[in-house]
């Protein structure tokens, strides 16, 4: 299908705004499900699922994190506010002015992840359904090295200045690095086929500077204002065995907490790759609101 993704933005508190997309797949009735954009990226649904979300009447959406593309940054922001935020992008939805809290599903790739499970956690009468691909765990101090272990070079110095405070990471970022990223080389390959959509959304959102990056970084190894053992809605965790990106052990720590997950870990992908999976996630989101409509 061709679809032409419209843009709108959702009204904040103080003139804020948040930047926003709307693919318009699935027809009428159609189930939103935000996307939450990666590190560095803007928050344009991605294409390469437009076709079966459509056949699936699920509505994709997403929306530039605060500091990204046309949304207001907001310094200090948490994980958790991402629940509110994404809600917002659902209320904002034309037919949405009834009143009524519309149920949604939340699917989020890299450090979008953990926005996703913020959704699931903070508006649990609303999500019905989050996925985490790639995902980072929470941060504790008490197990820092474990944390670390298996992020390439750049990865973990990076991290690591956000652990050290603002100054730090704008410091970080205010430099180039030369290094490892952590891609594997089937991610490479990865680029080159479908997938390597996310250039697109990469490019922009690096056109923004470094402050949105900081707030992100700085947001993942801060409080994220939530649990994940809080969290009791449908859960799917996927992640590659060979990213080093974001070590699969962050997905493994995240099943840990959240025991009813379902785990999808494919040993021979990496941070890109494991995009593939989408499909599949996409295809579970469908399964779980089907199922939830014969209760």
């Amino acid at each position: 299908m061709s679809v032409a993704v419209r843009e709108f933005d959702v009204a904040l508190d103080g003139g804020a705004v948040l930047h926003a997309y709307d693919s318009e797949t699935g027809g009428v009735g159609a189930l939103p499900v935000v996307w939450l954009h990666g590190t560095p990226n803007i928050g344009t649904p991605p294409t390469p699922l437009l076709d079966l979300a459509d056949r699936l009447g699920l509505r994709l959406l997403g929306y530039d994190r605060p500091g990204y593309g046309g949304s207001t940054a907001r310094r200090g922001r948490s994980i958790g506010s991402a629940a509110r935020d994404a809600a917002g992008v659902v209320d904002a939805l034309e037919g949405a002015e009834d009143g009524r809290a519309s149920p949604f599903a939340v699917i989020g790739h890299s450090g979008g992840g953990a926005h996703a499970l913020a959704c699931a956690a903070l508006e649990p009468g609303r999500v019905v359904a989050a996925v985490s691909i790639a995902g980072l765990s929470p941060y504790d101090p008490a197990d820092d090295a474990a944390w670390f272990t298996g992020f390439a070079e750049l990865g973990e110095a990076s991290l690591r200045a956000a652990v050290e405070g603002r100054e730090e990471k704008e410091r970080y970022e205010s430099t180039e690095h030369d290094g490892d990223f952590g891609f594997a080389e089937i991610d490479q390959r990865a680029f080159d086929g479908e997938w390597g959509w996310i250039l697109e959304v990469v490019r922009p959102a690096l056109a923004d500077g470094p402050a949105p990056v900081v707030d992100d970084d700085l947001a993942v190894v801060g409080d994220w204002g939530f649990a994940p053992a809080d969290i009791r809605v449908p859960v799917r965790l996927v992640h590659g065995g060979l990213d080093r990106v974001v070590p699969p052990s962050h997905s493994e720590r995240l099943a840990r907490s959240i025991p009813h997950a379902v785990v999808d870990r494919q040993p021979d992908d990496g941070h890109v790759s494991i995009l593939r999976r989408a499909p599949a996630a996409l295809e579970w989101i469908g399964a779980v609101r089907d199922a939830a409509a014969l209760r």
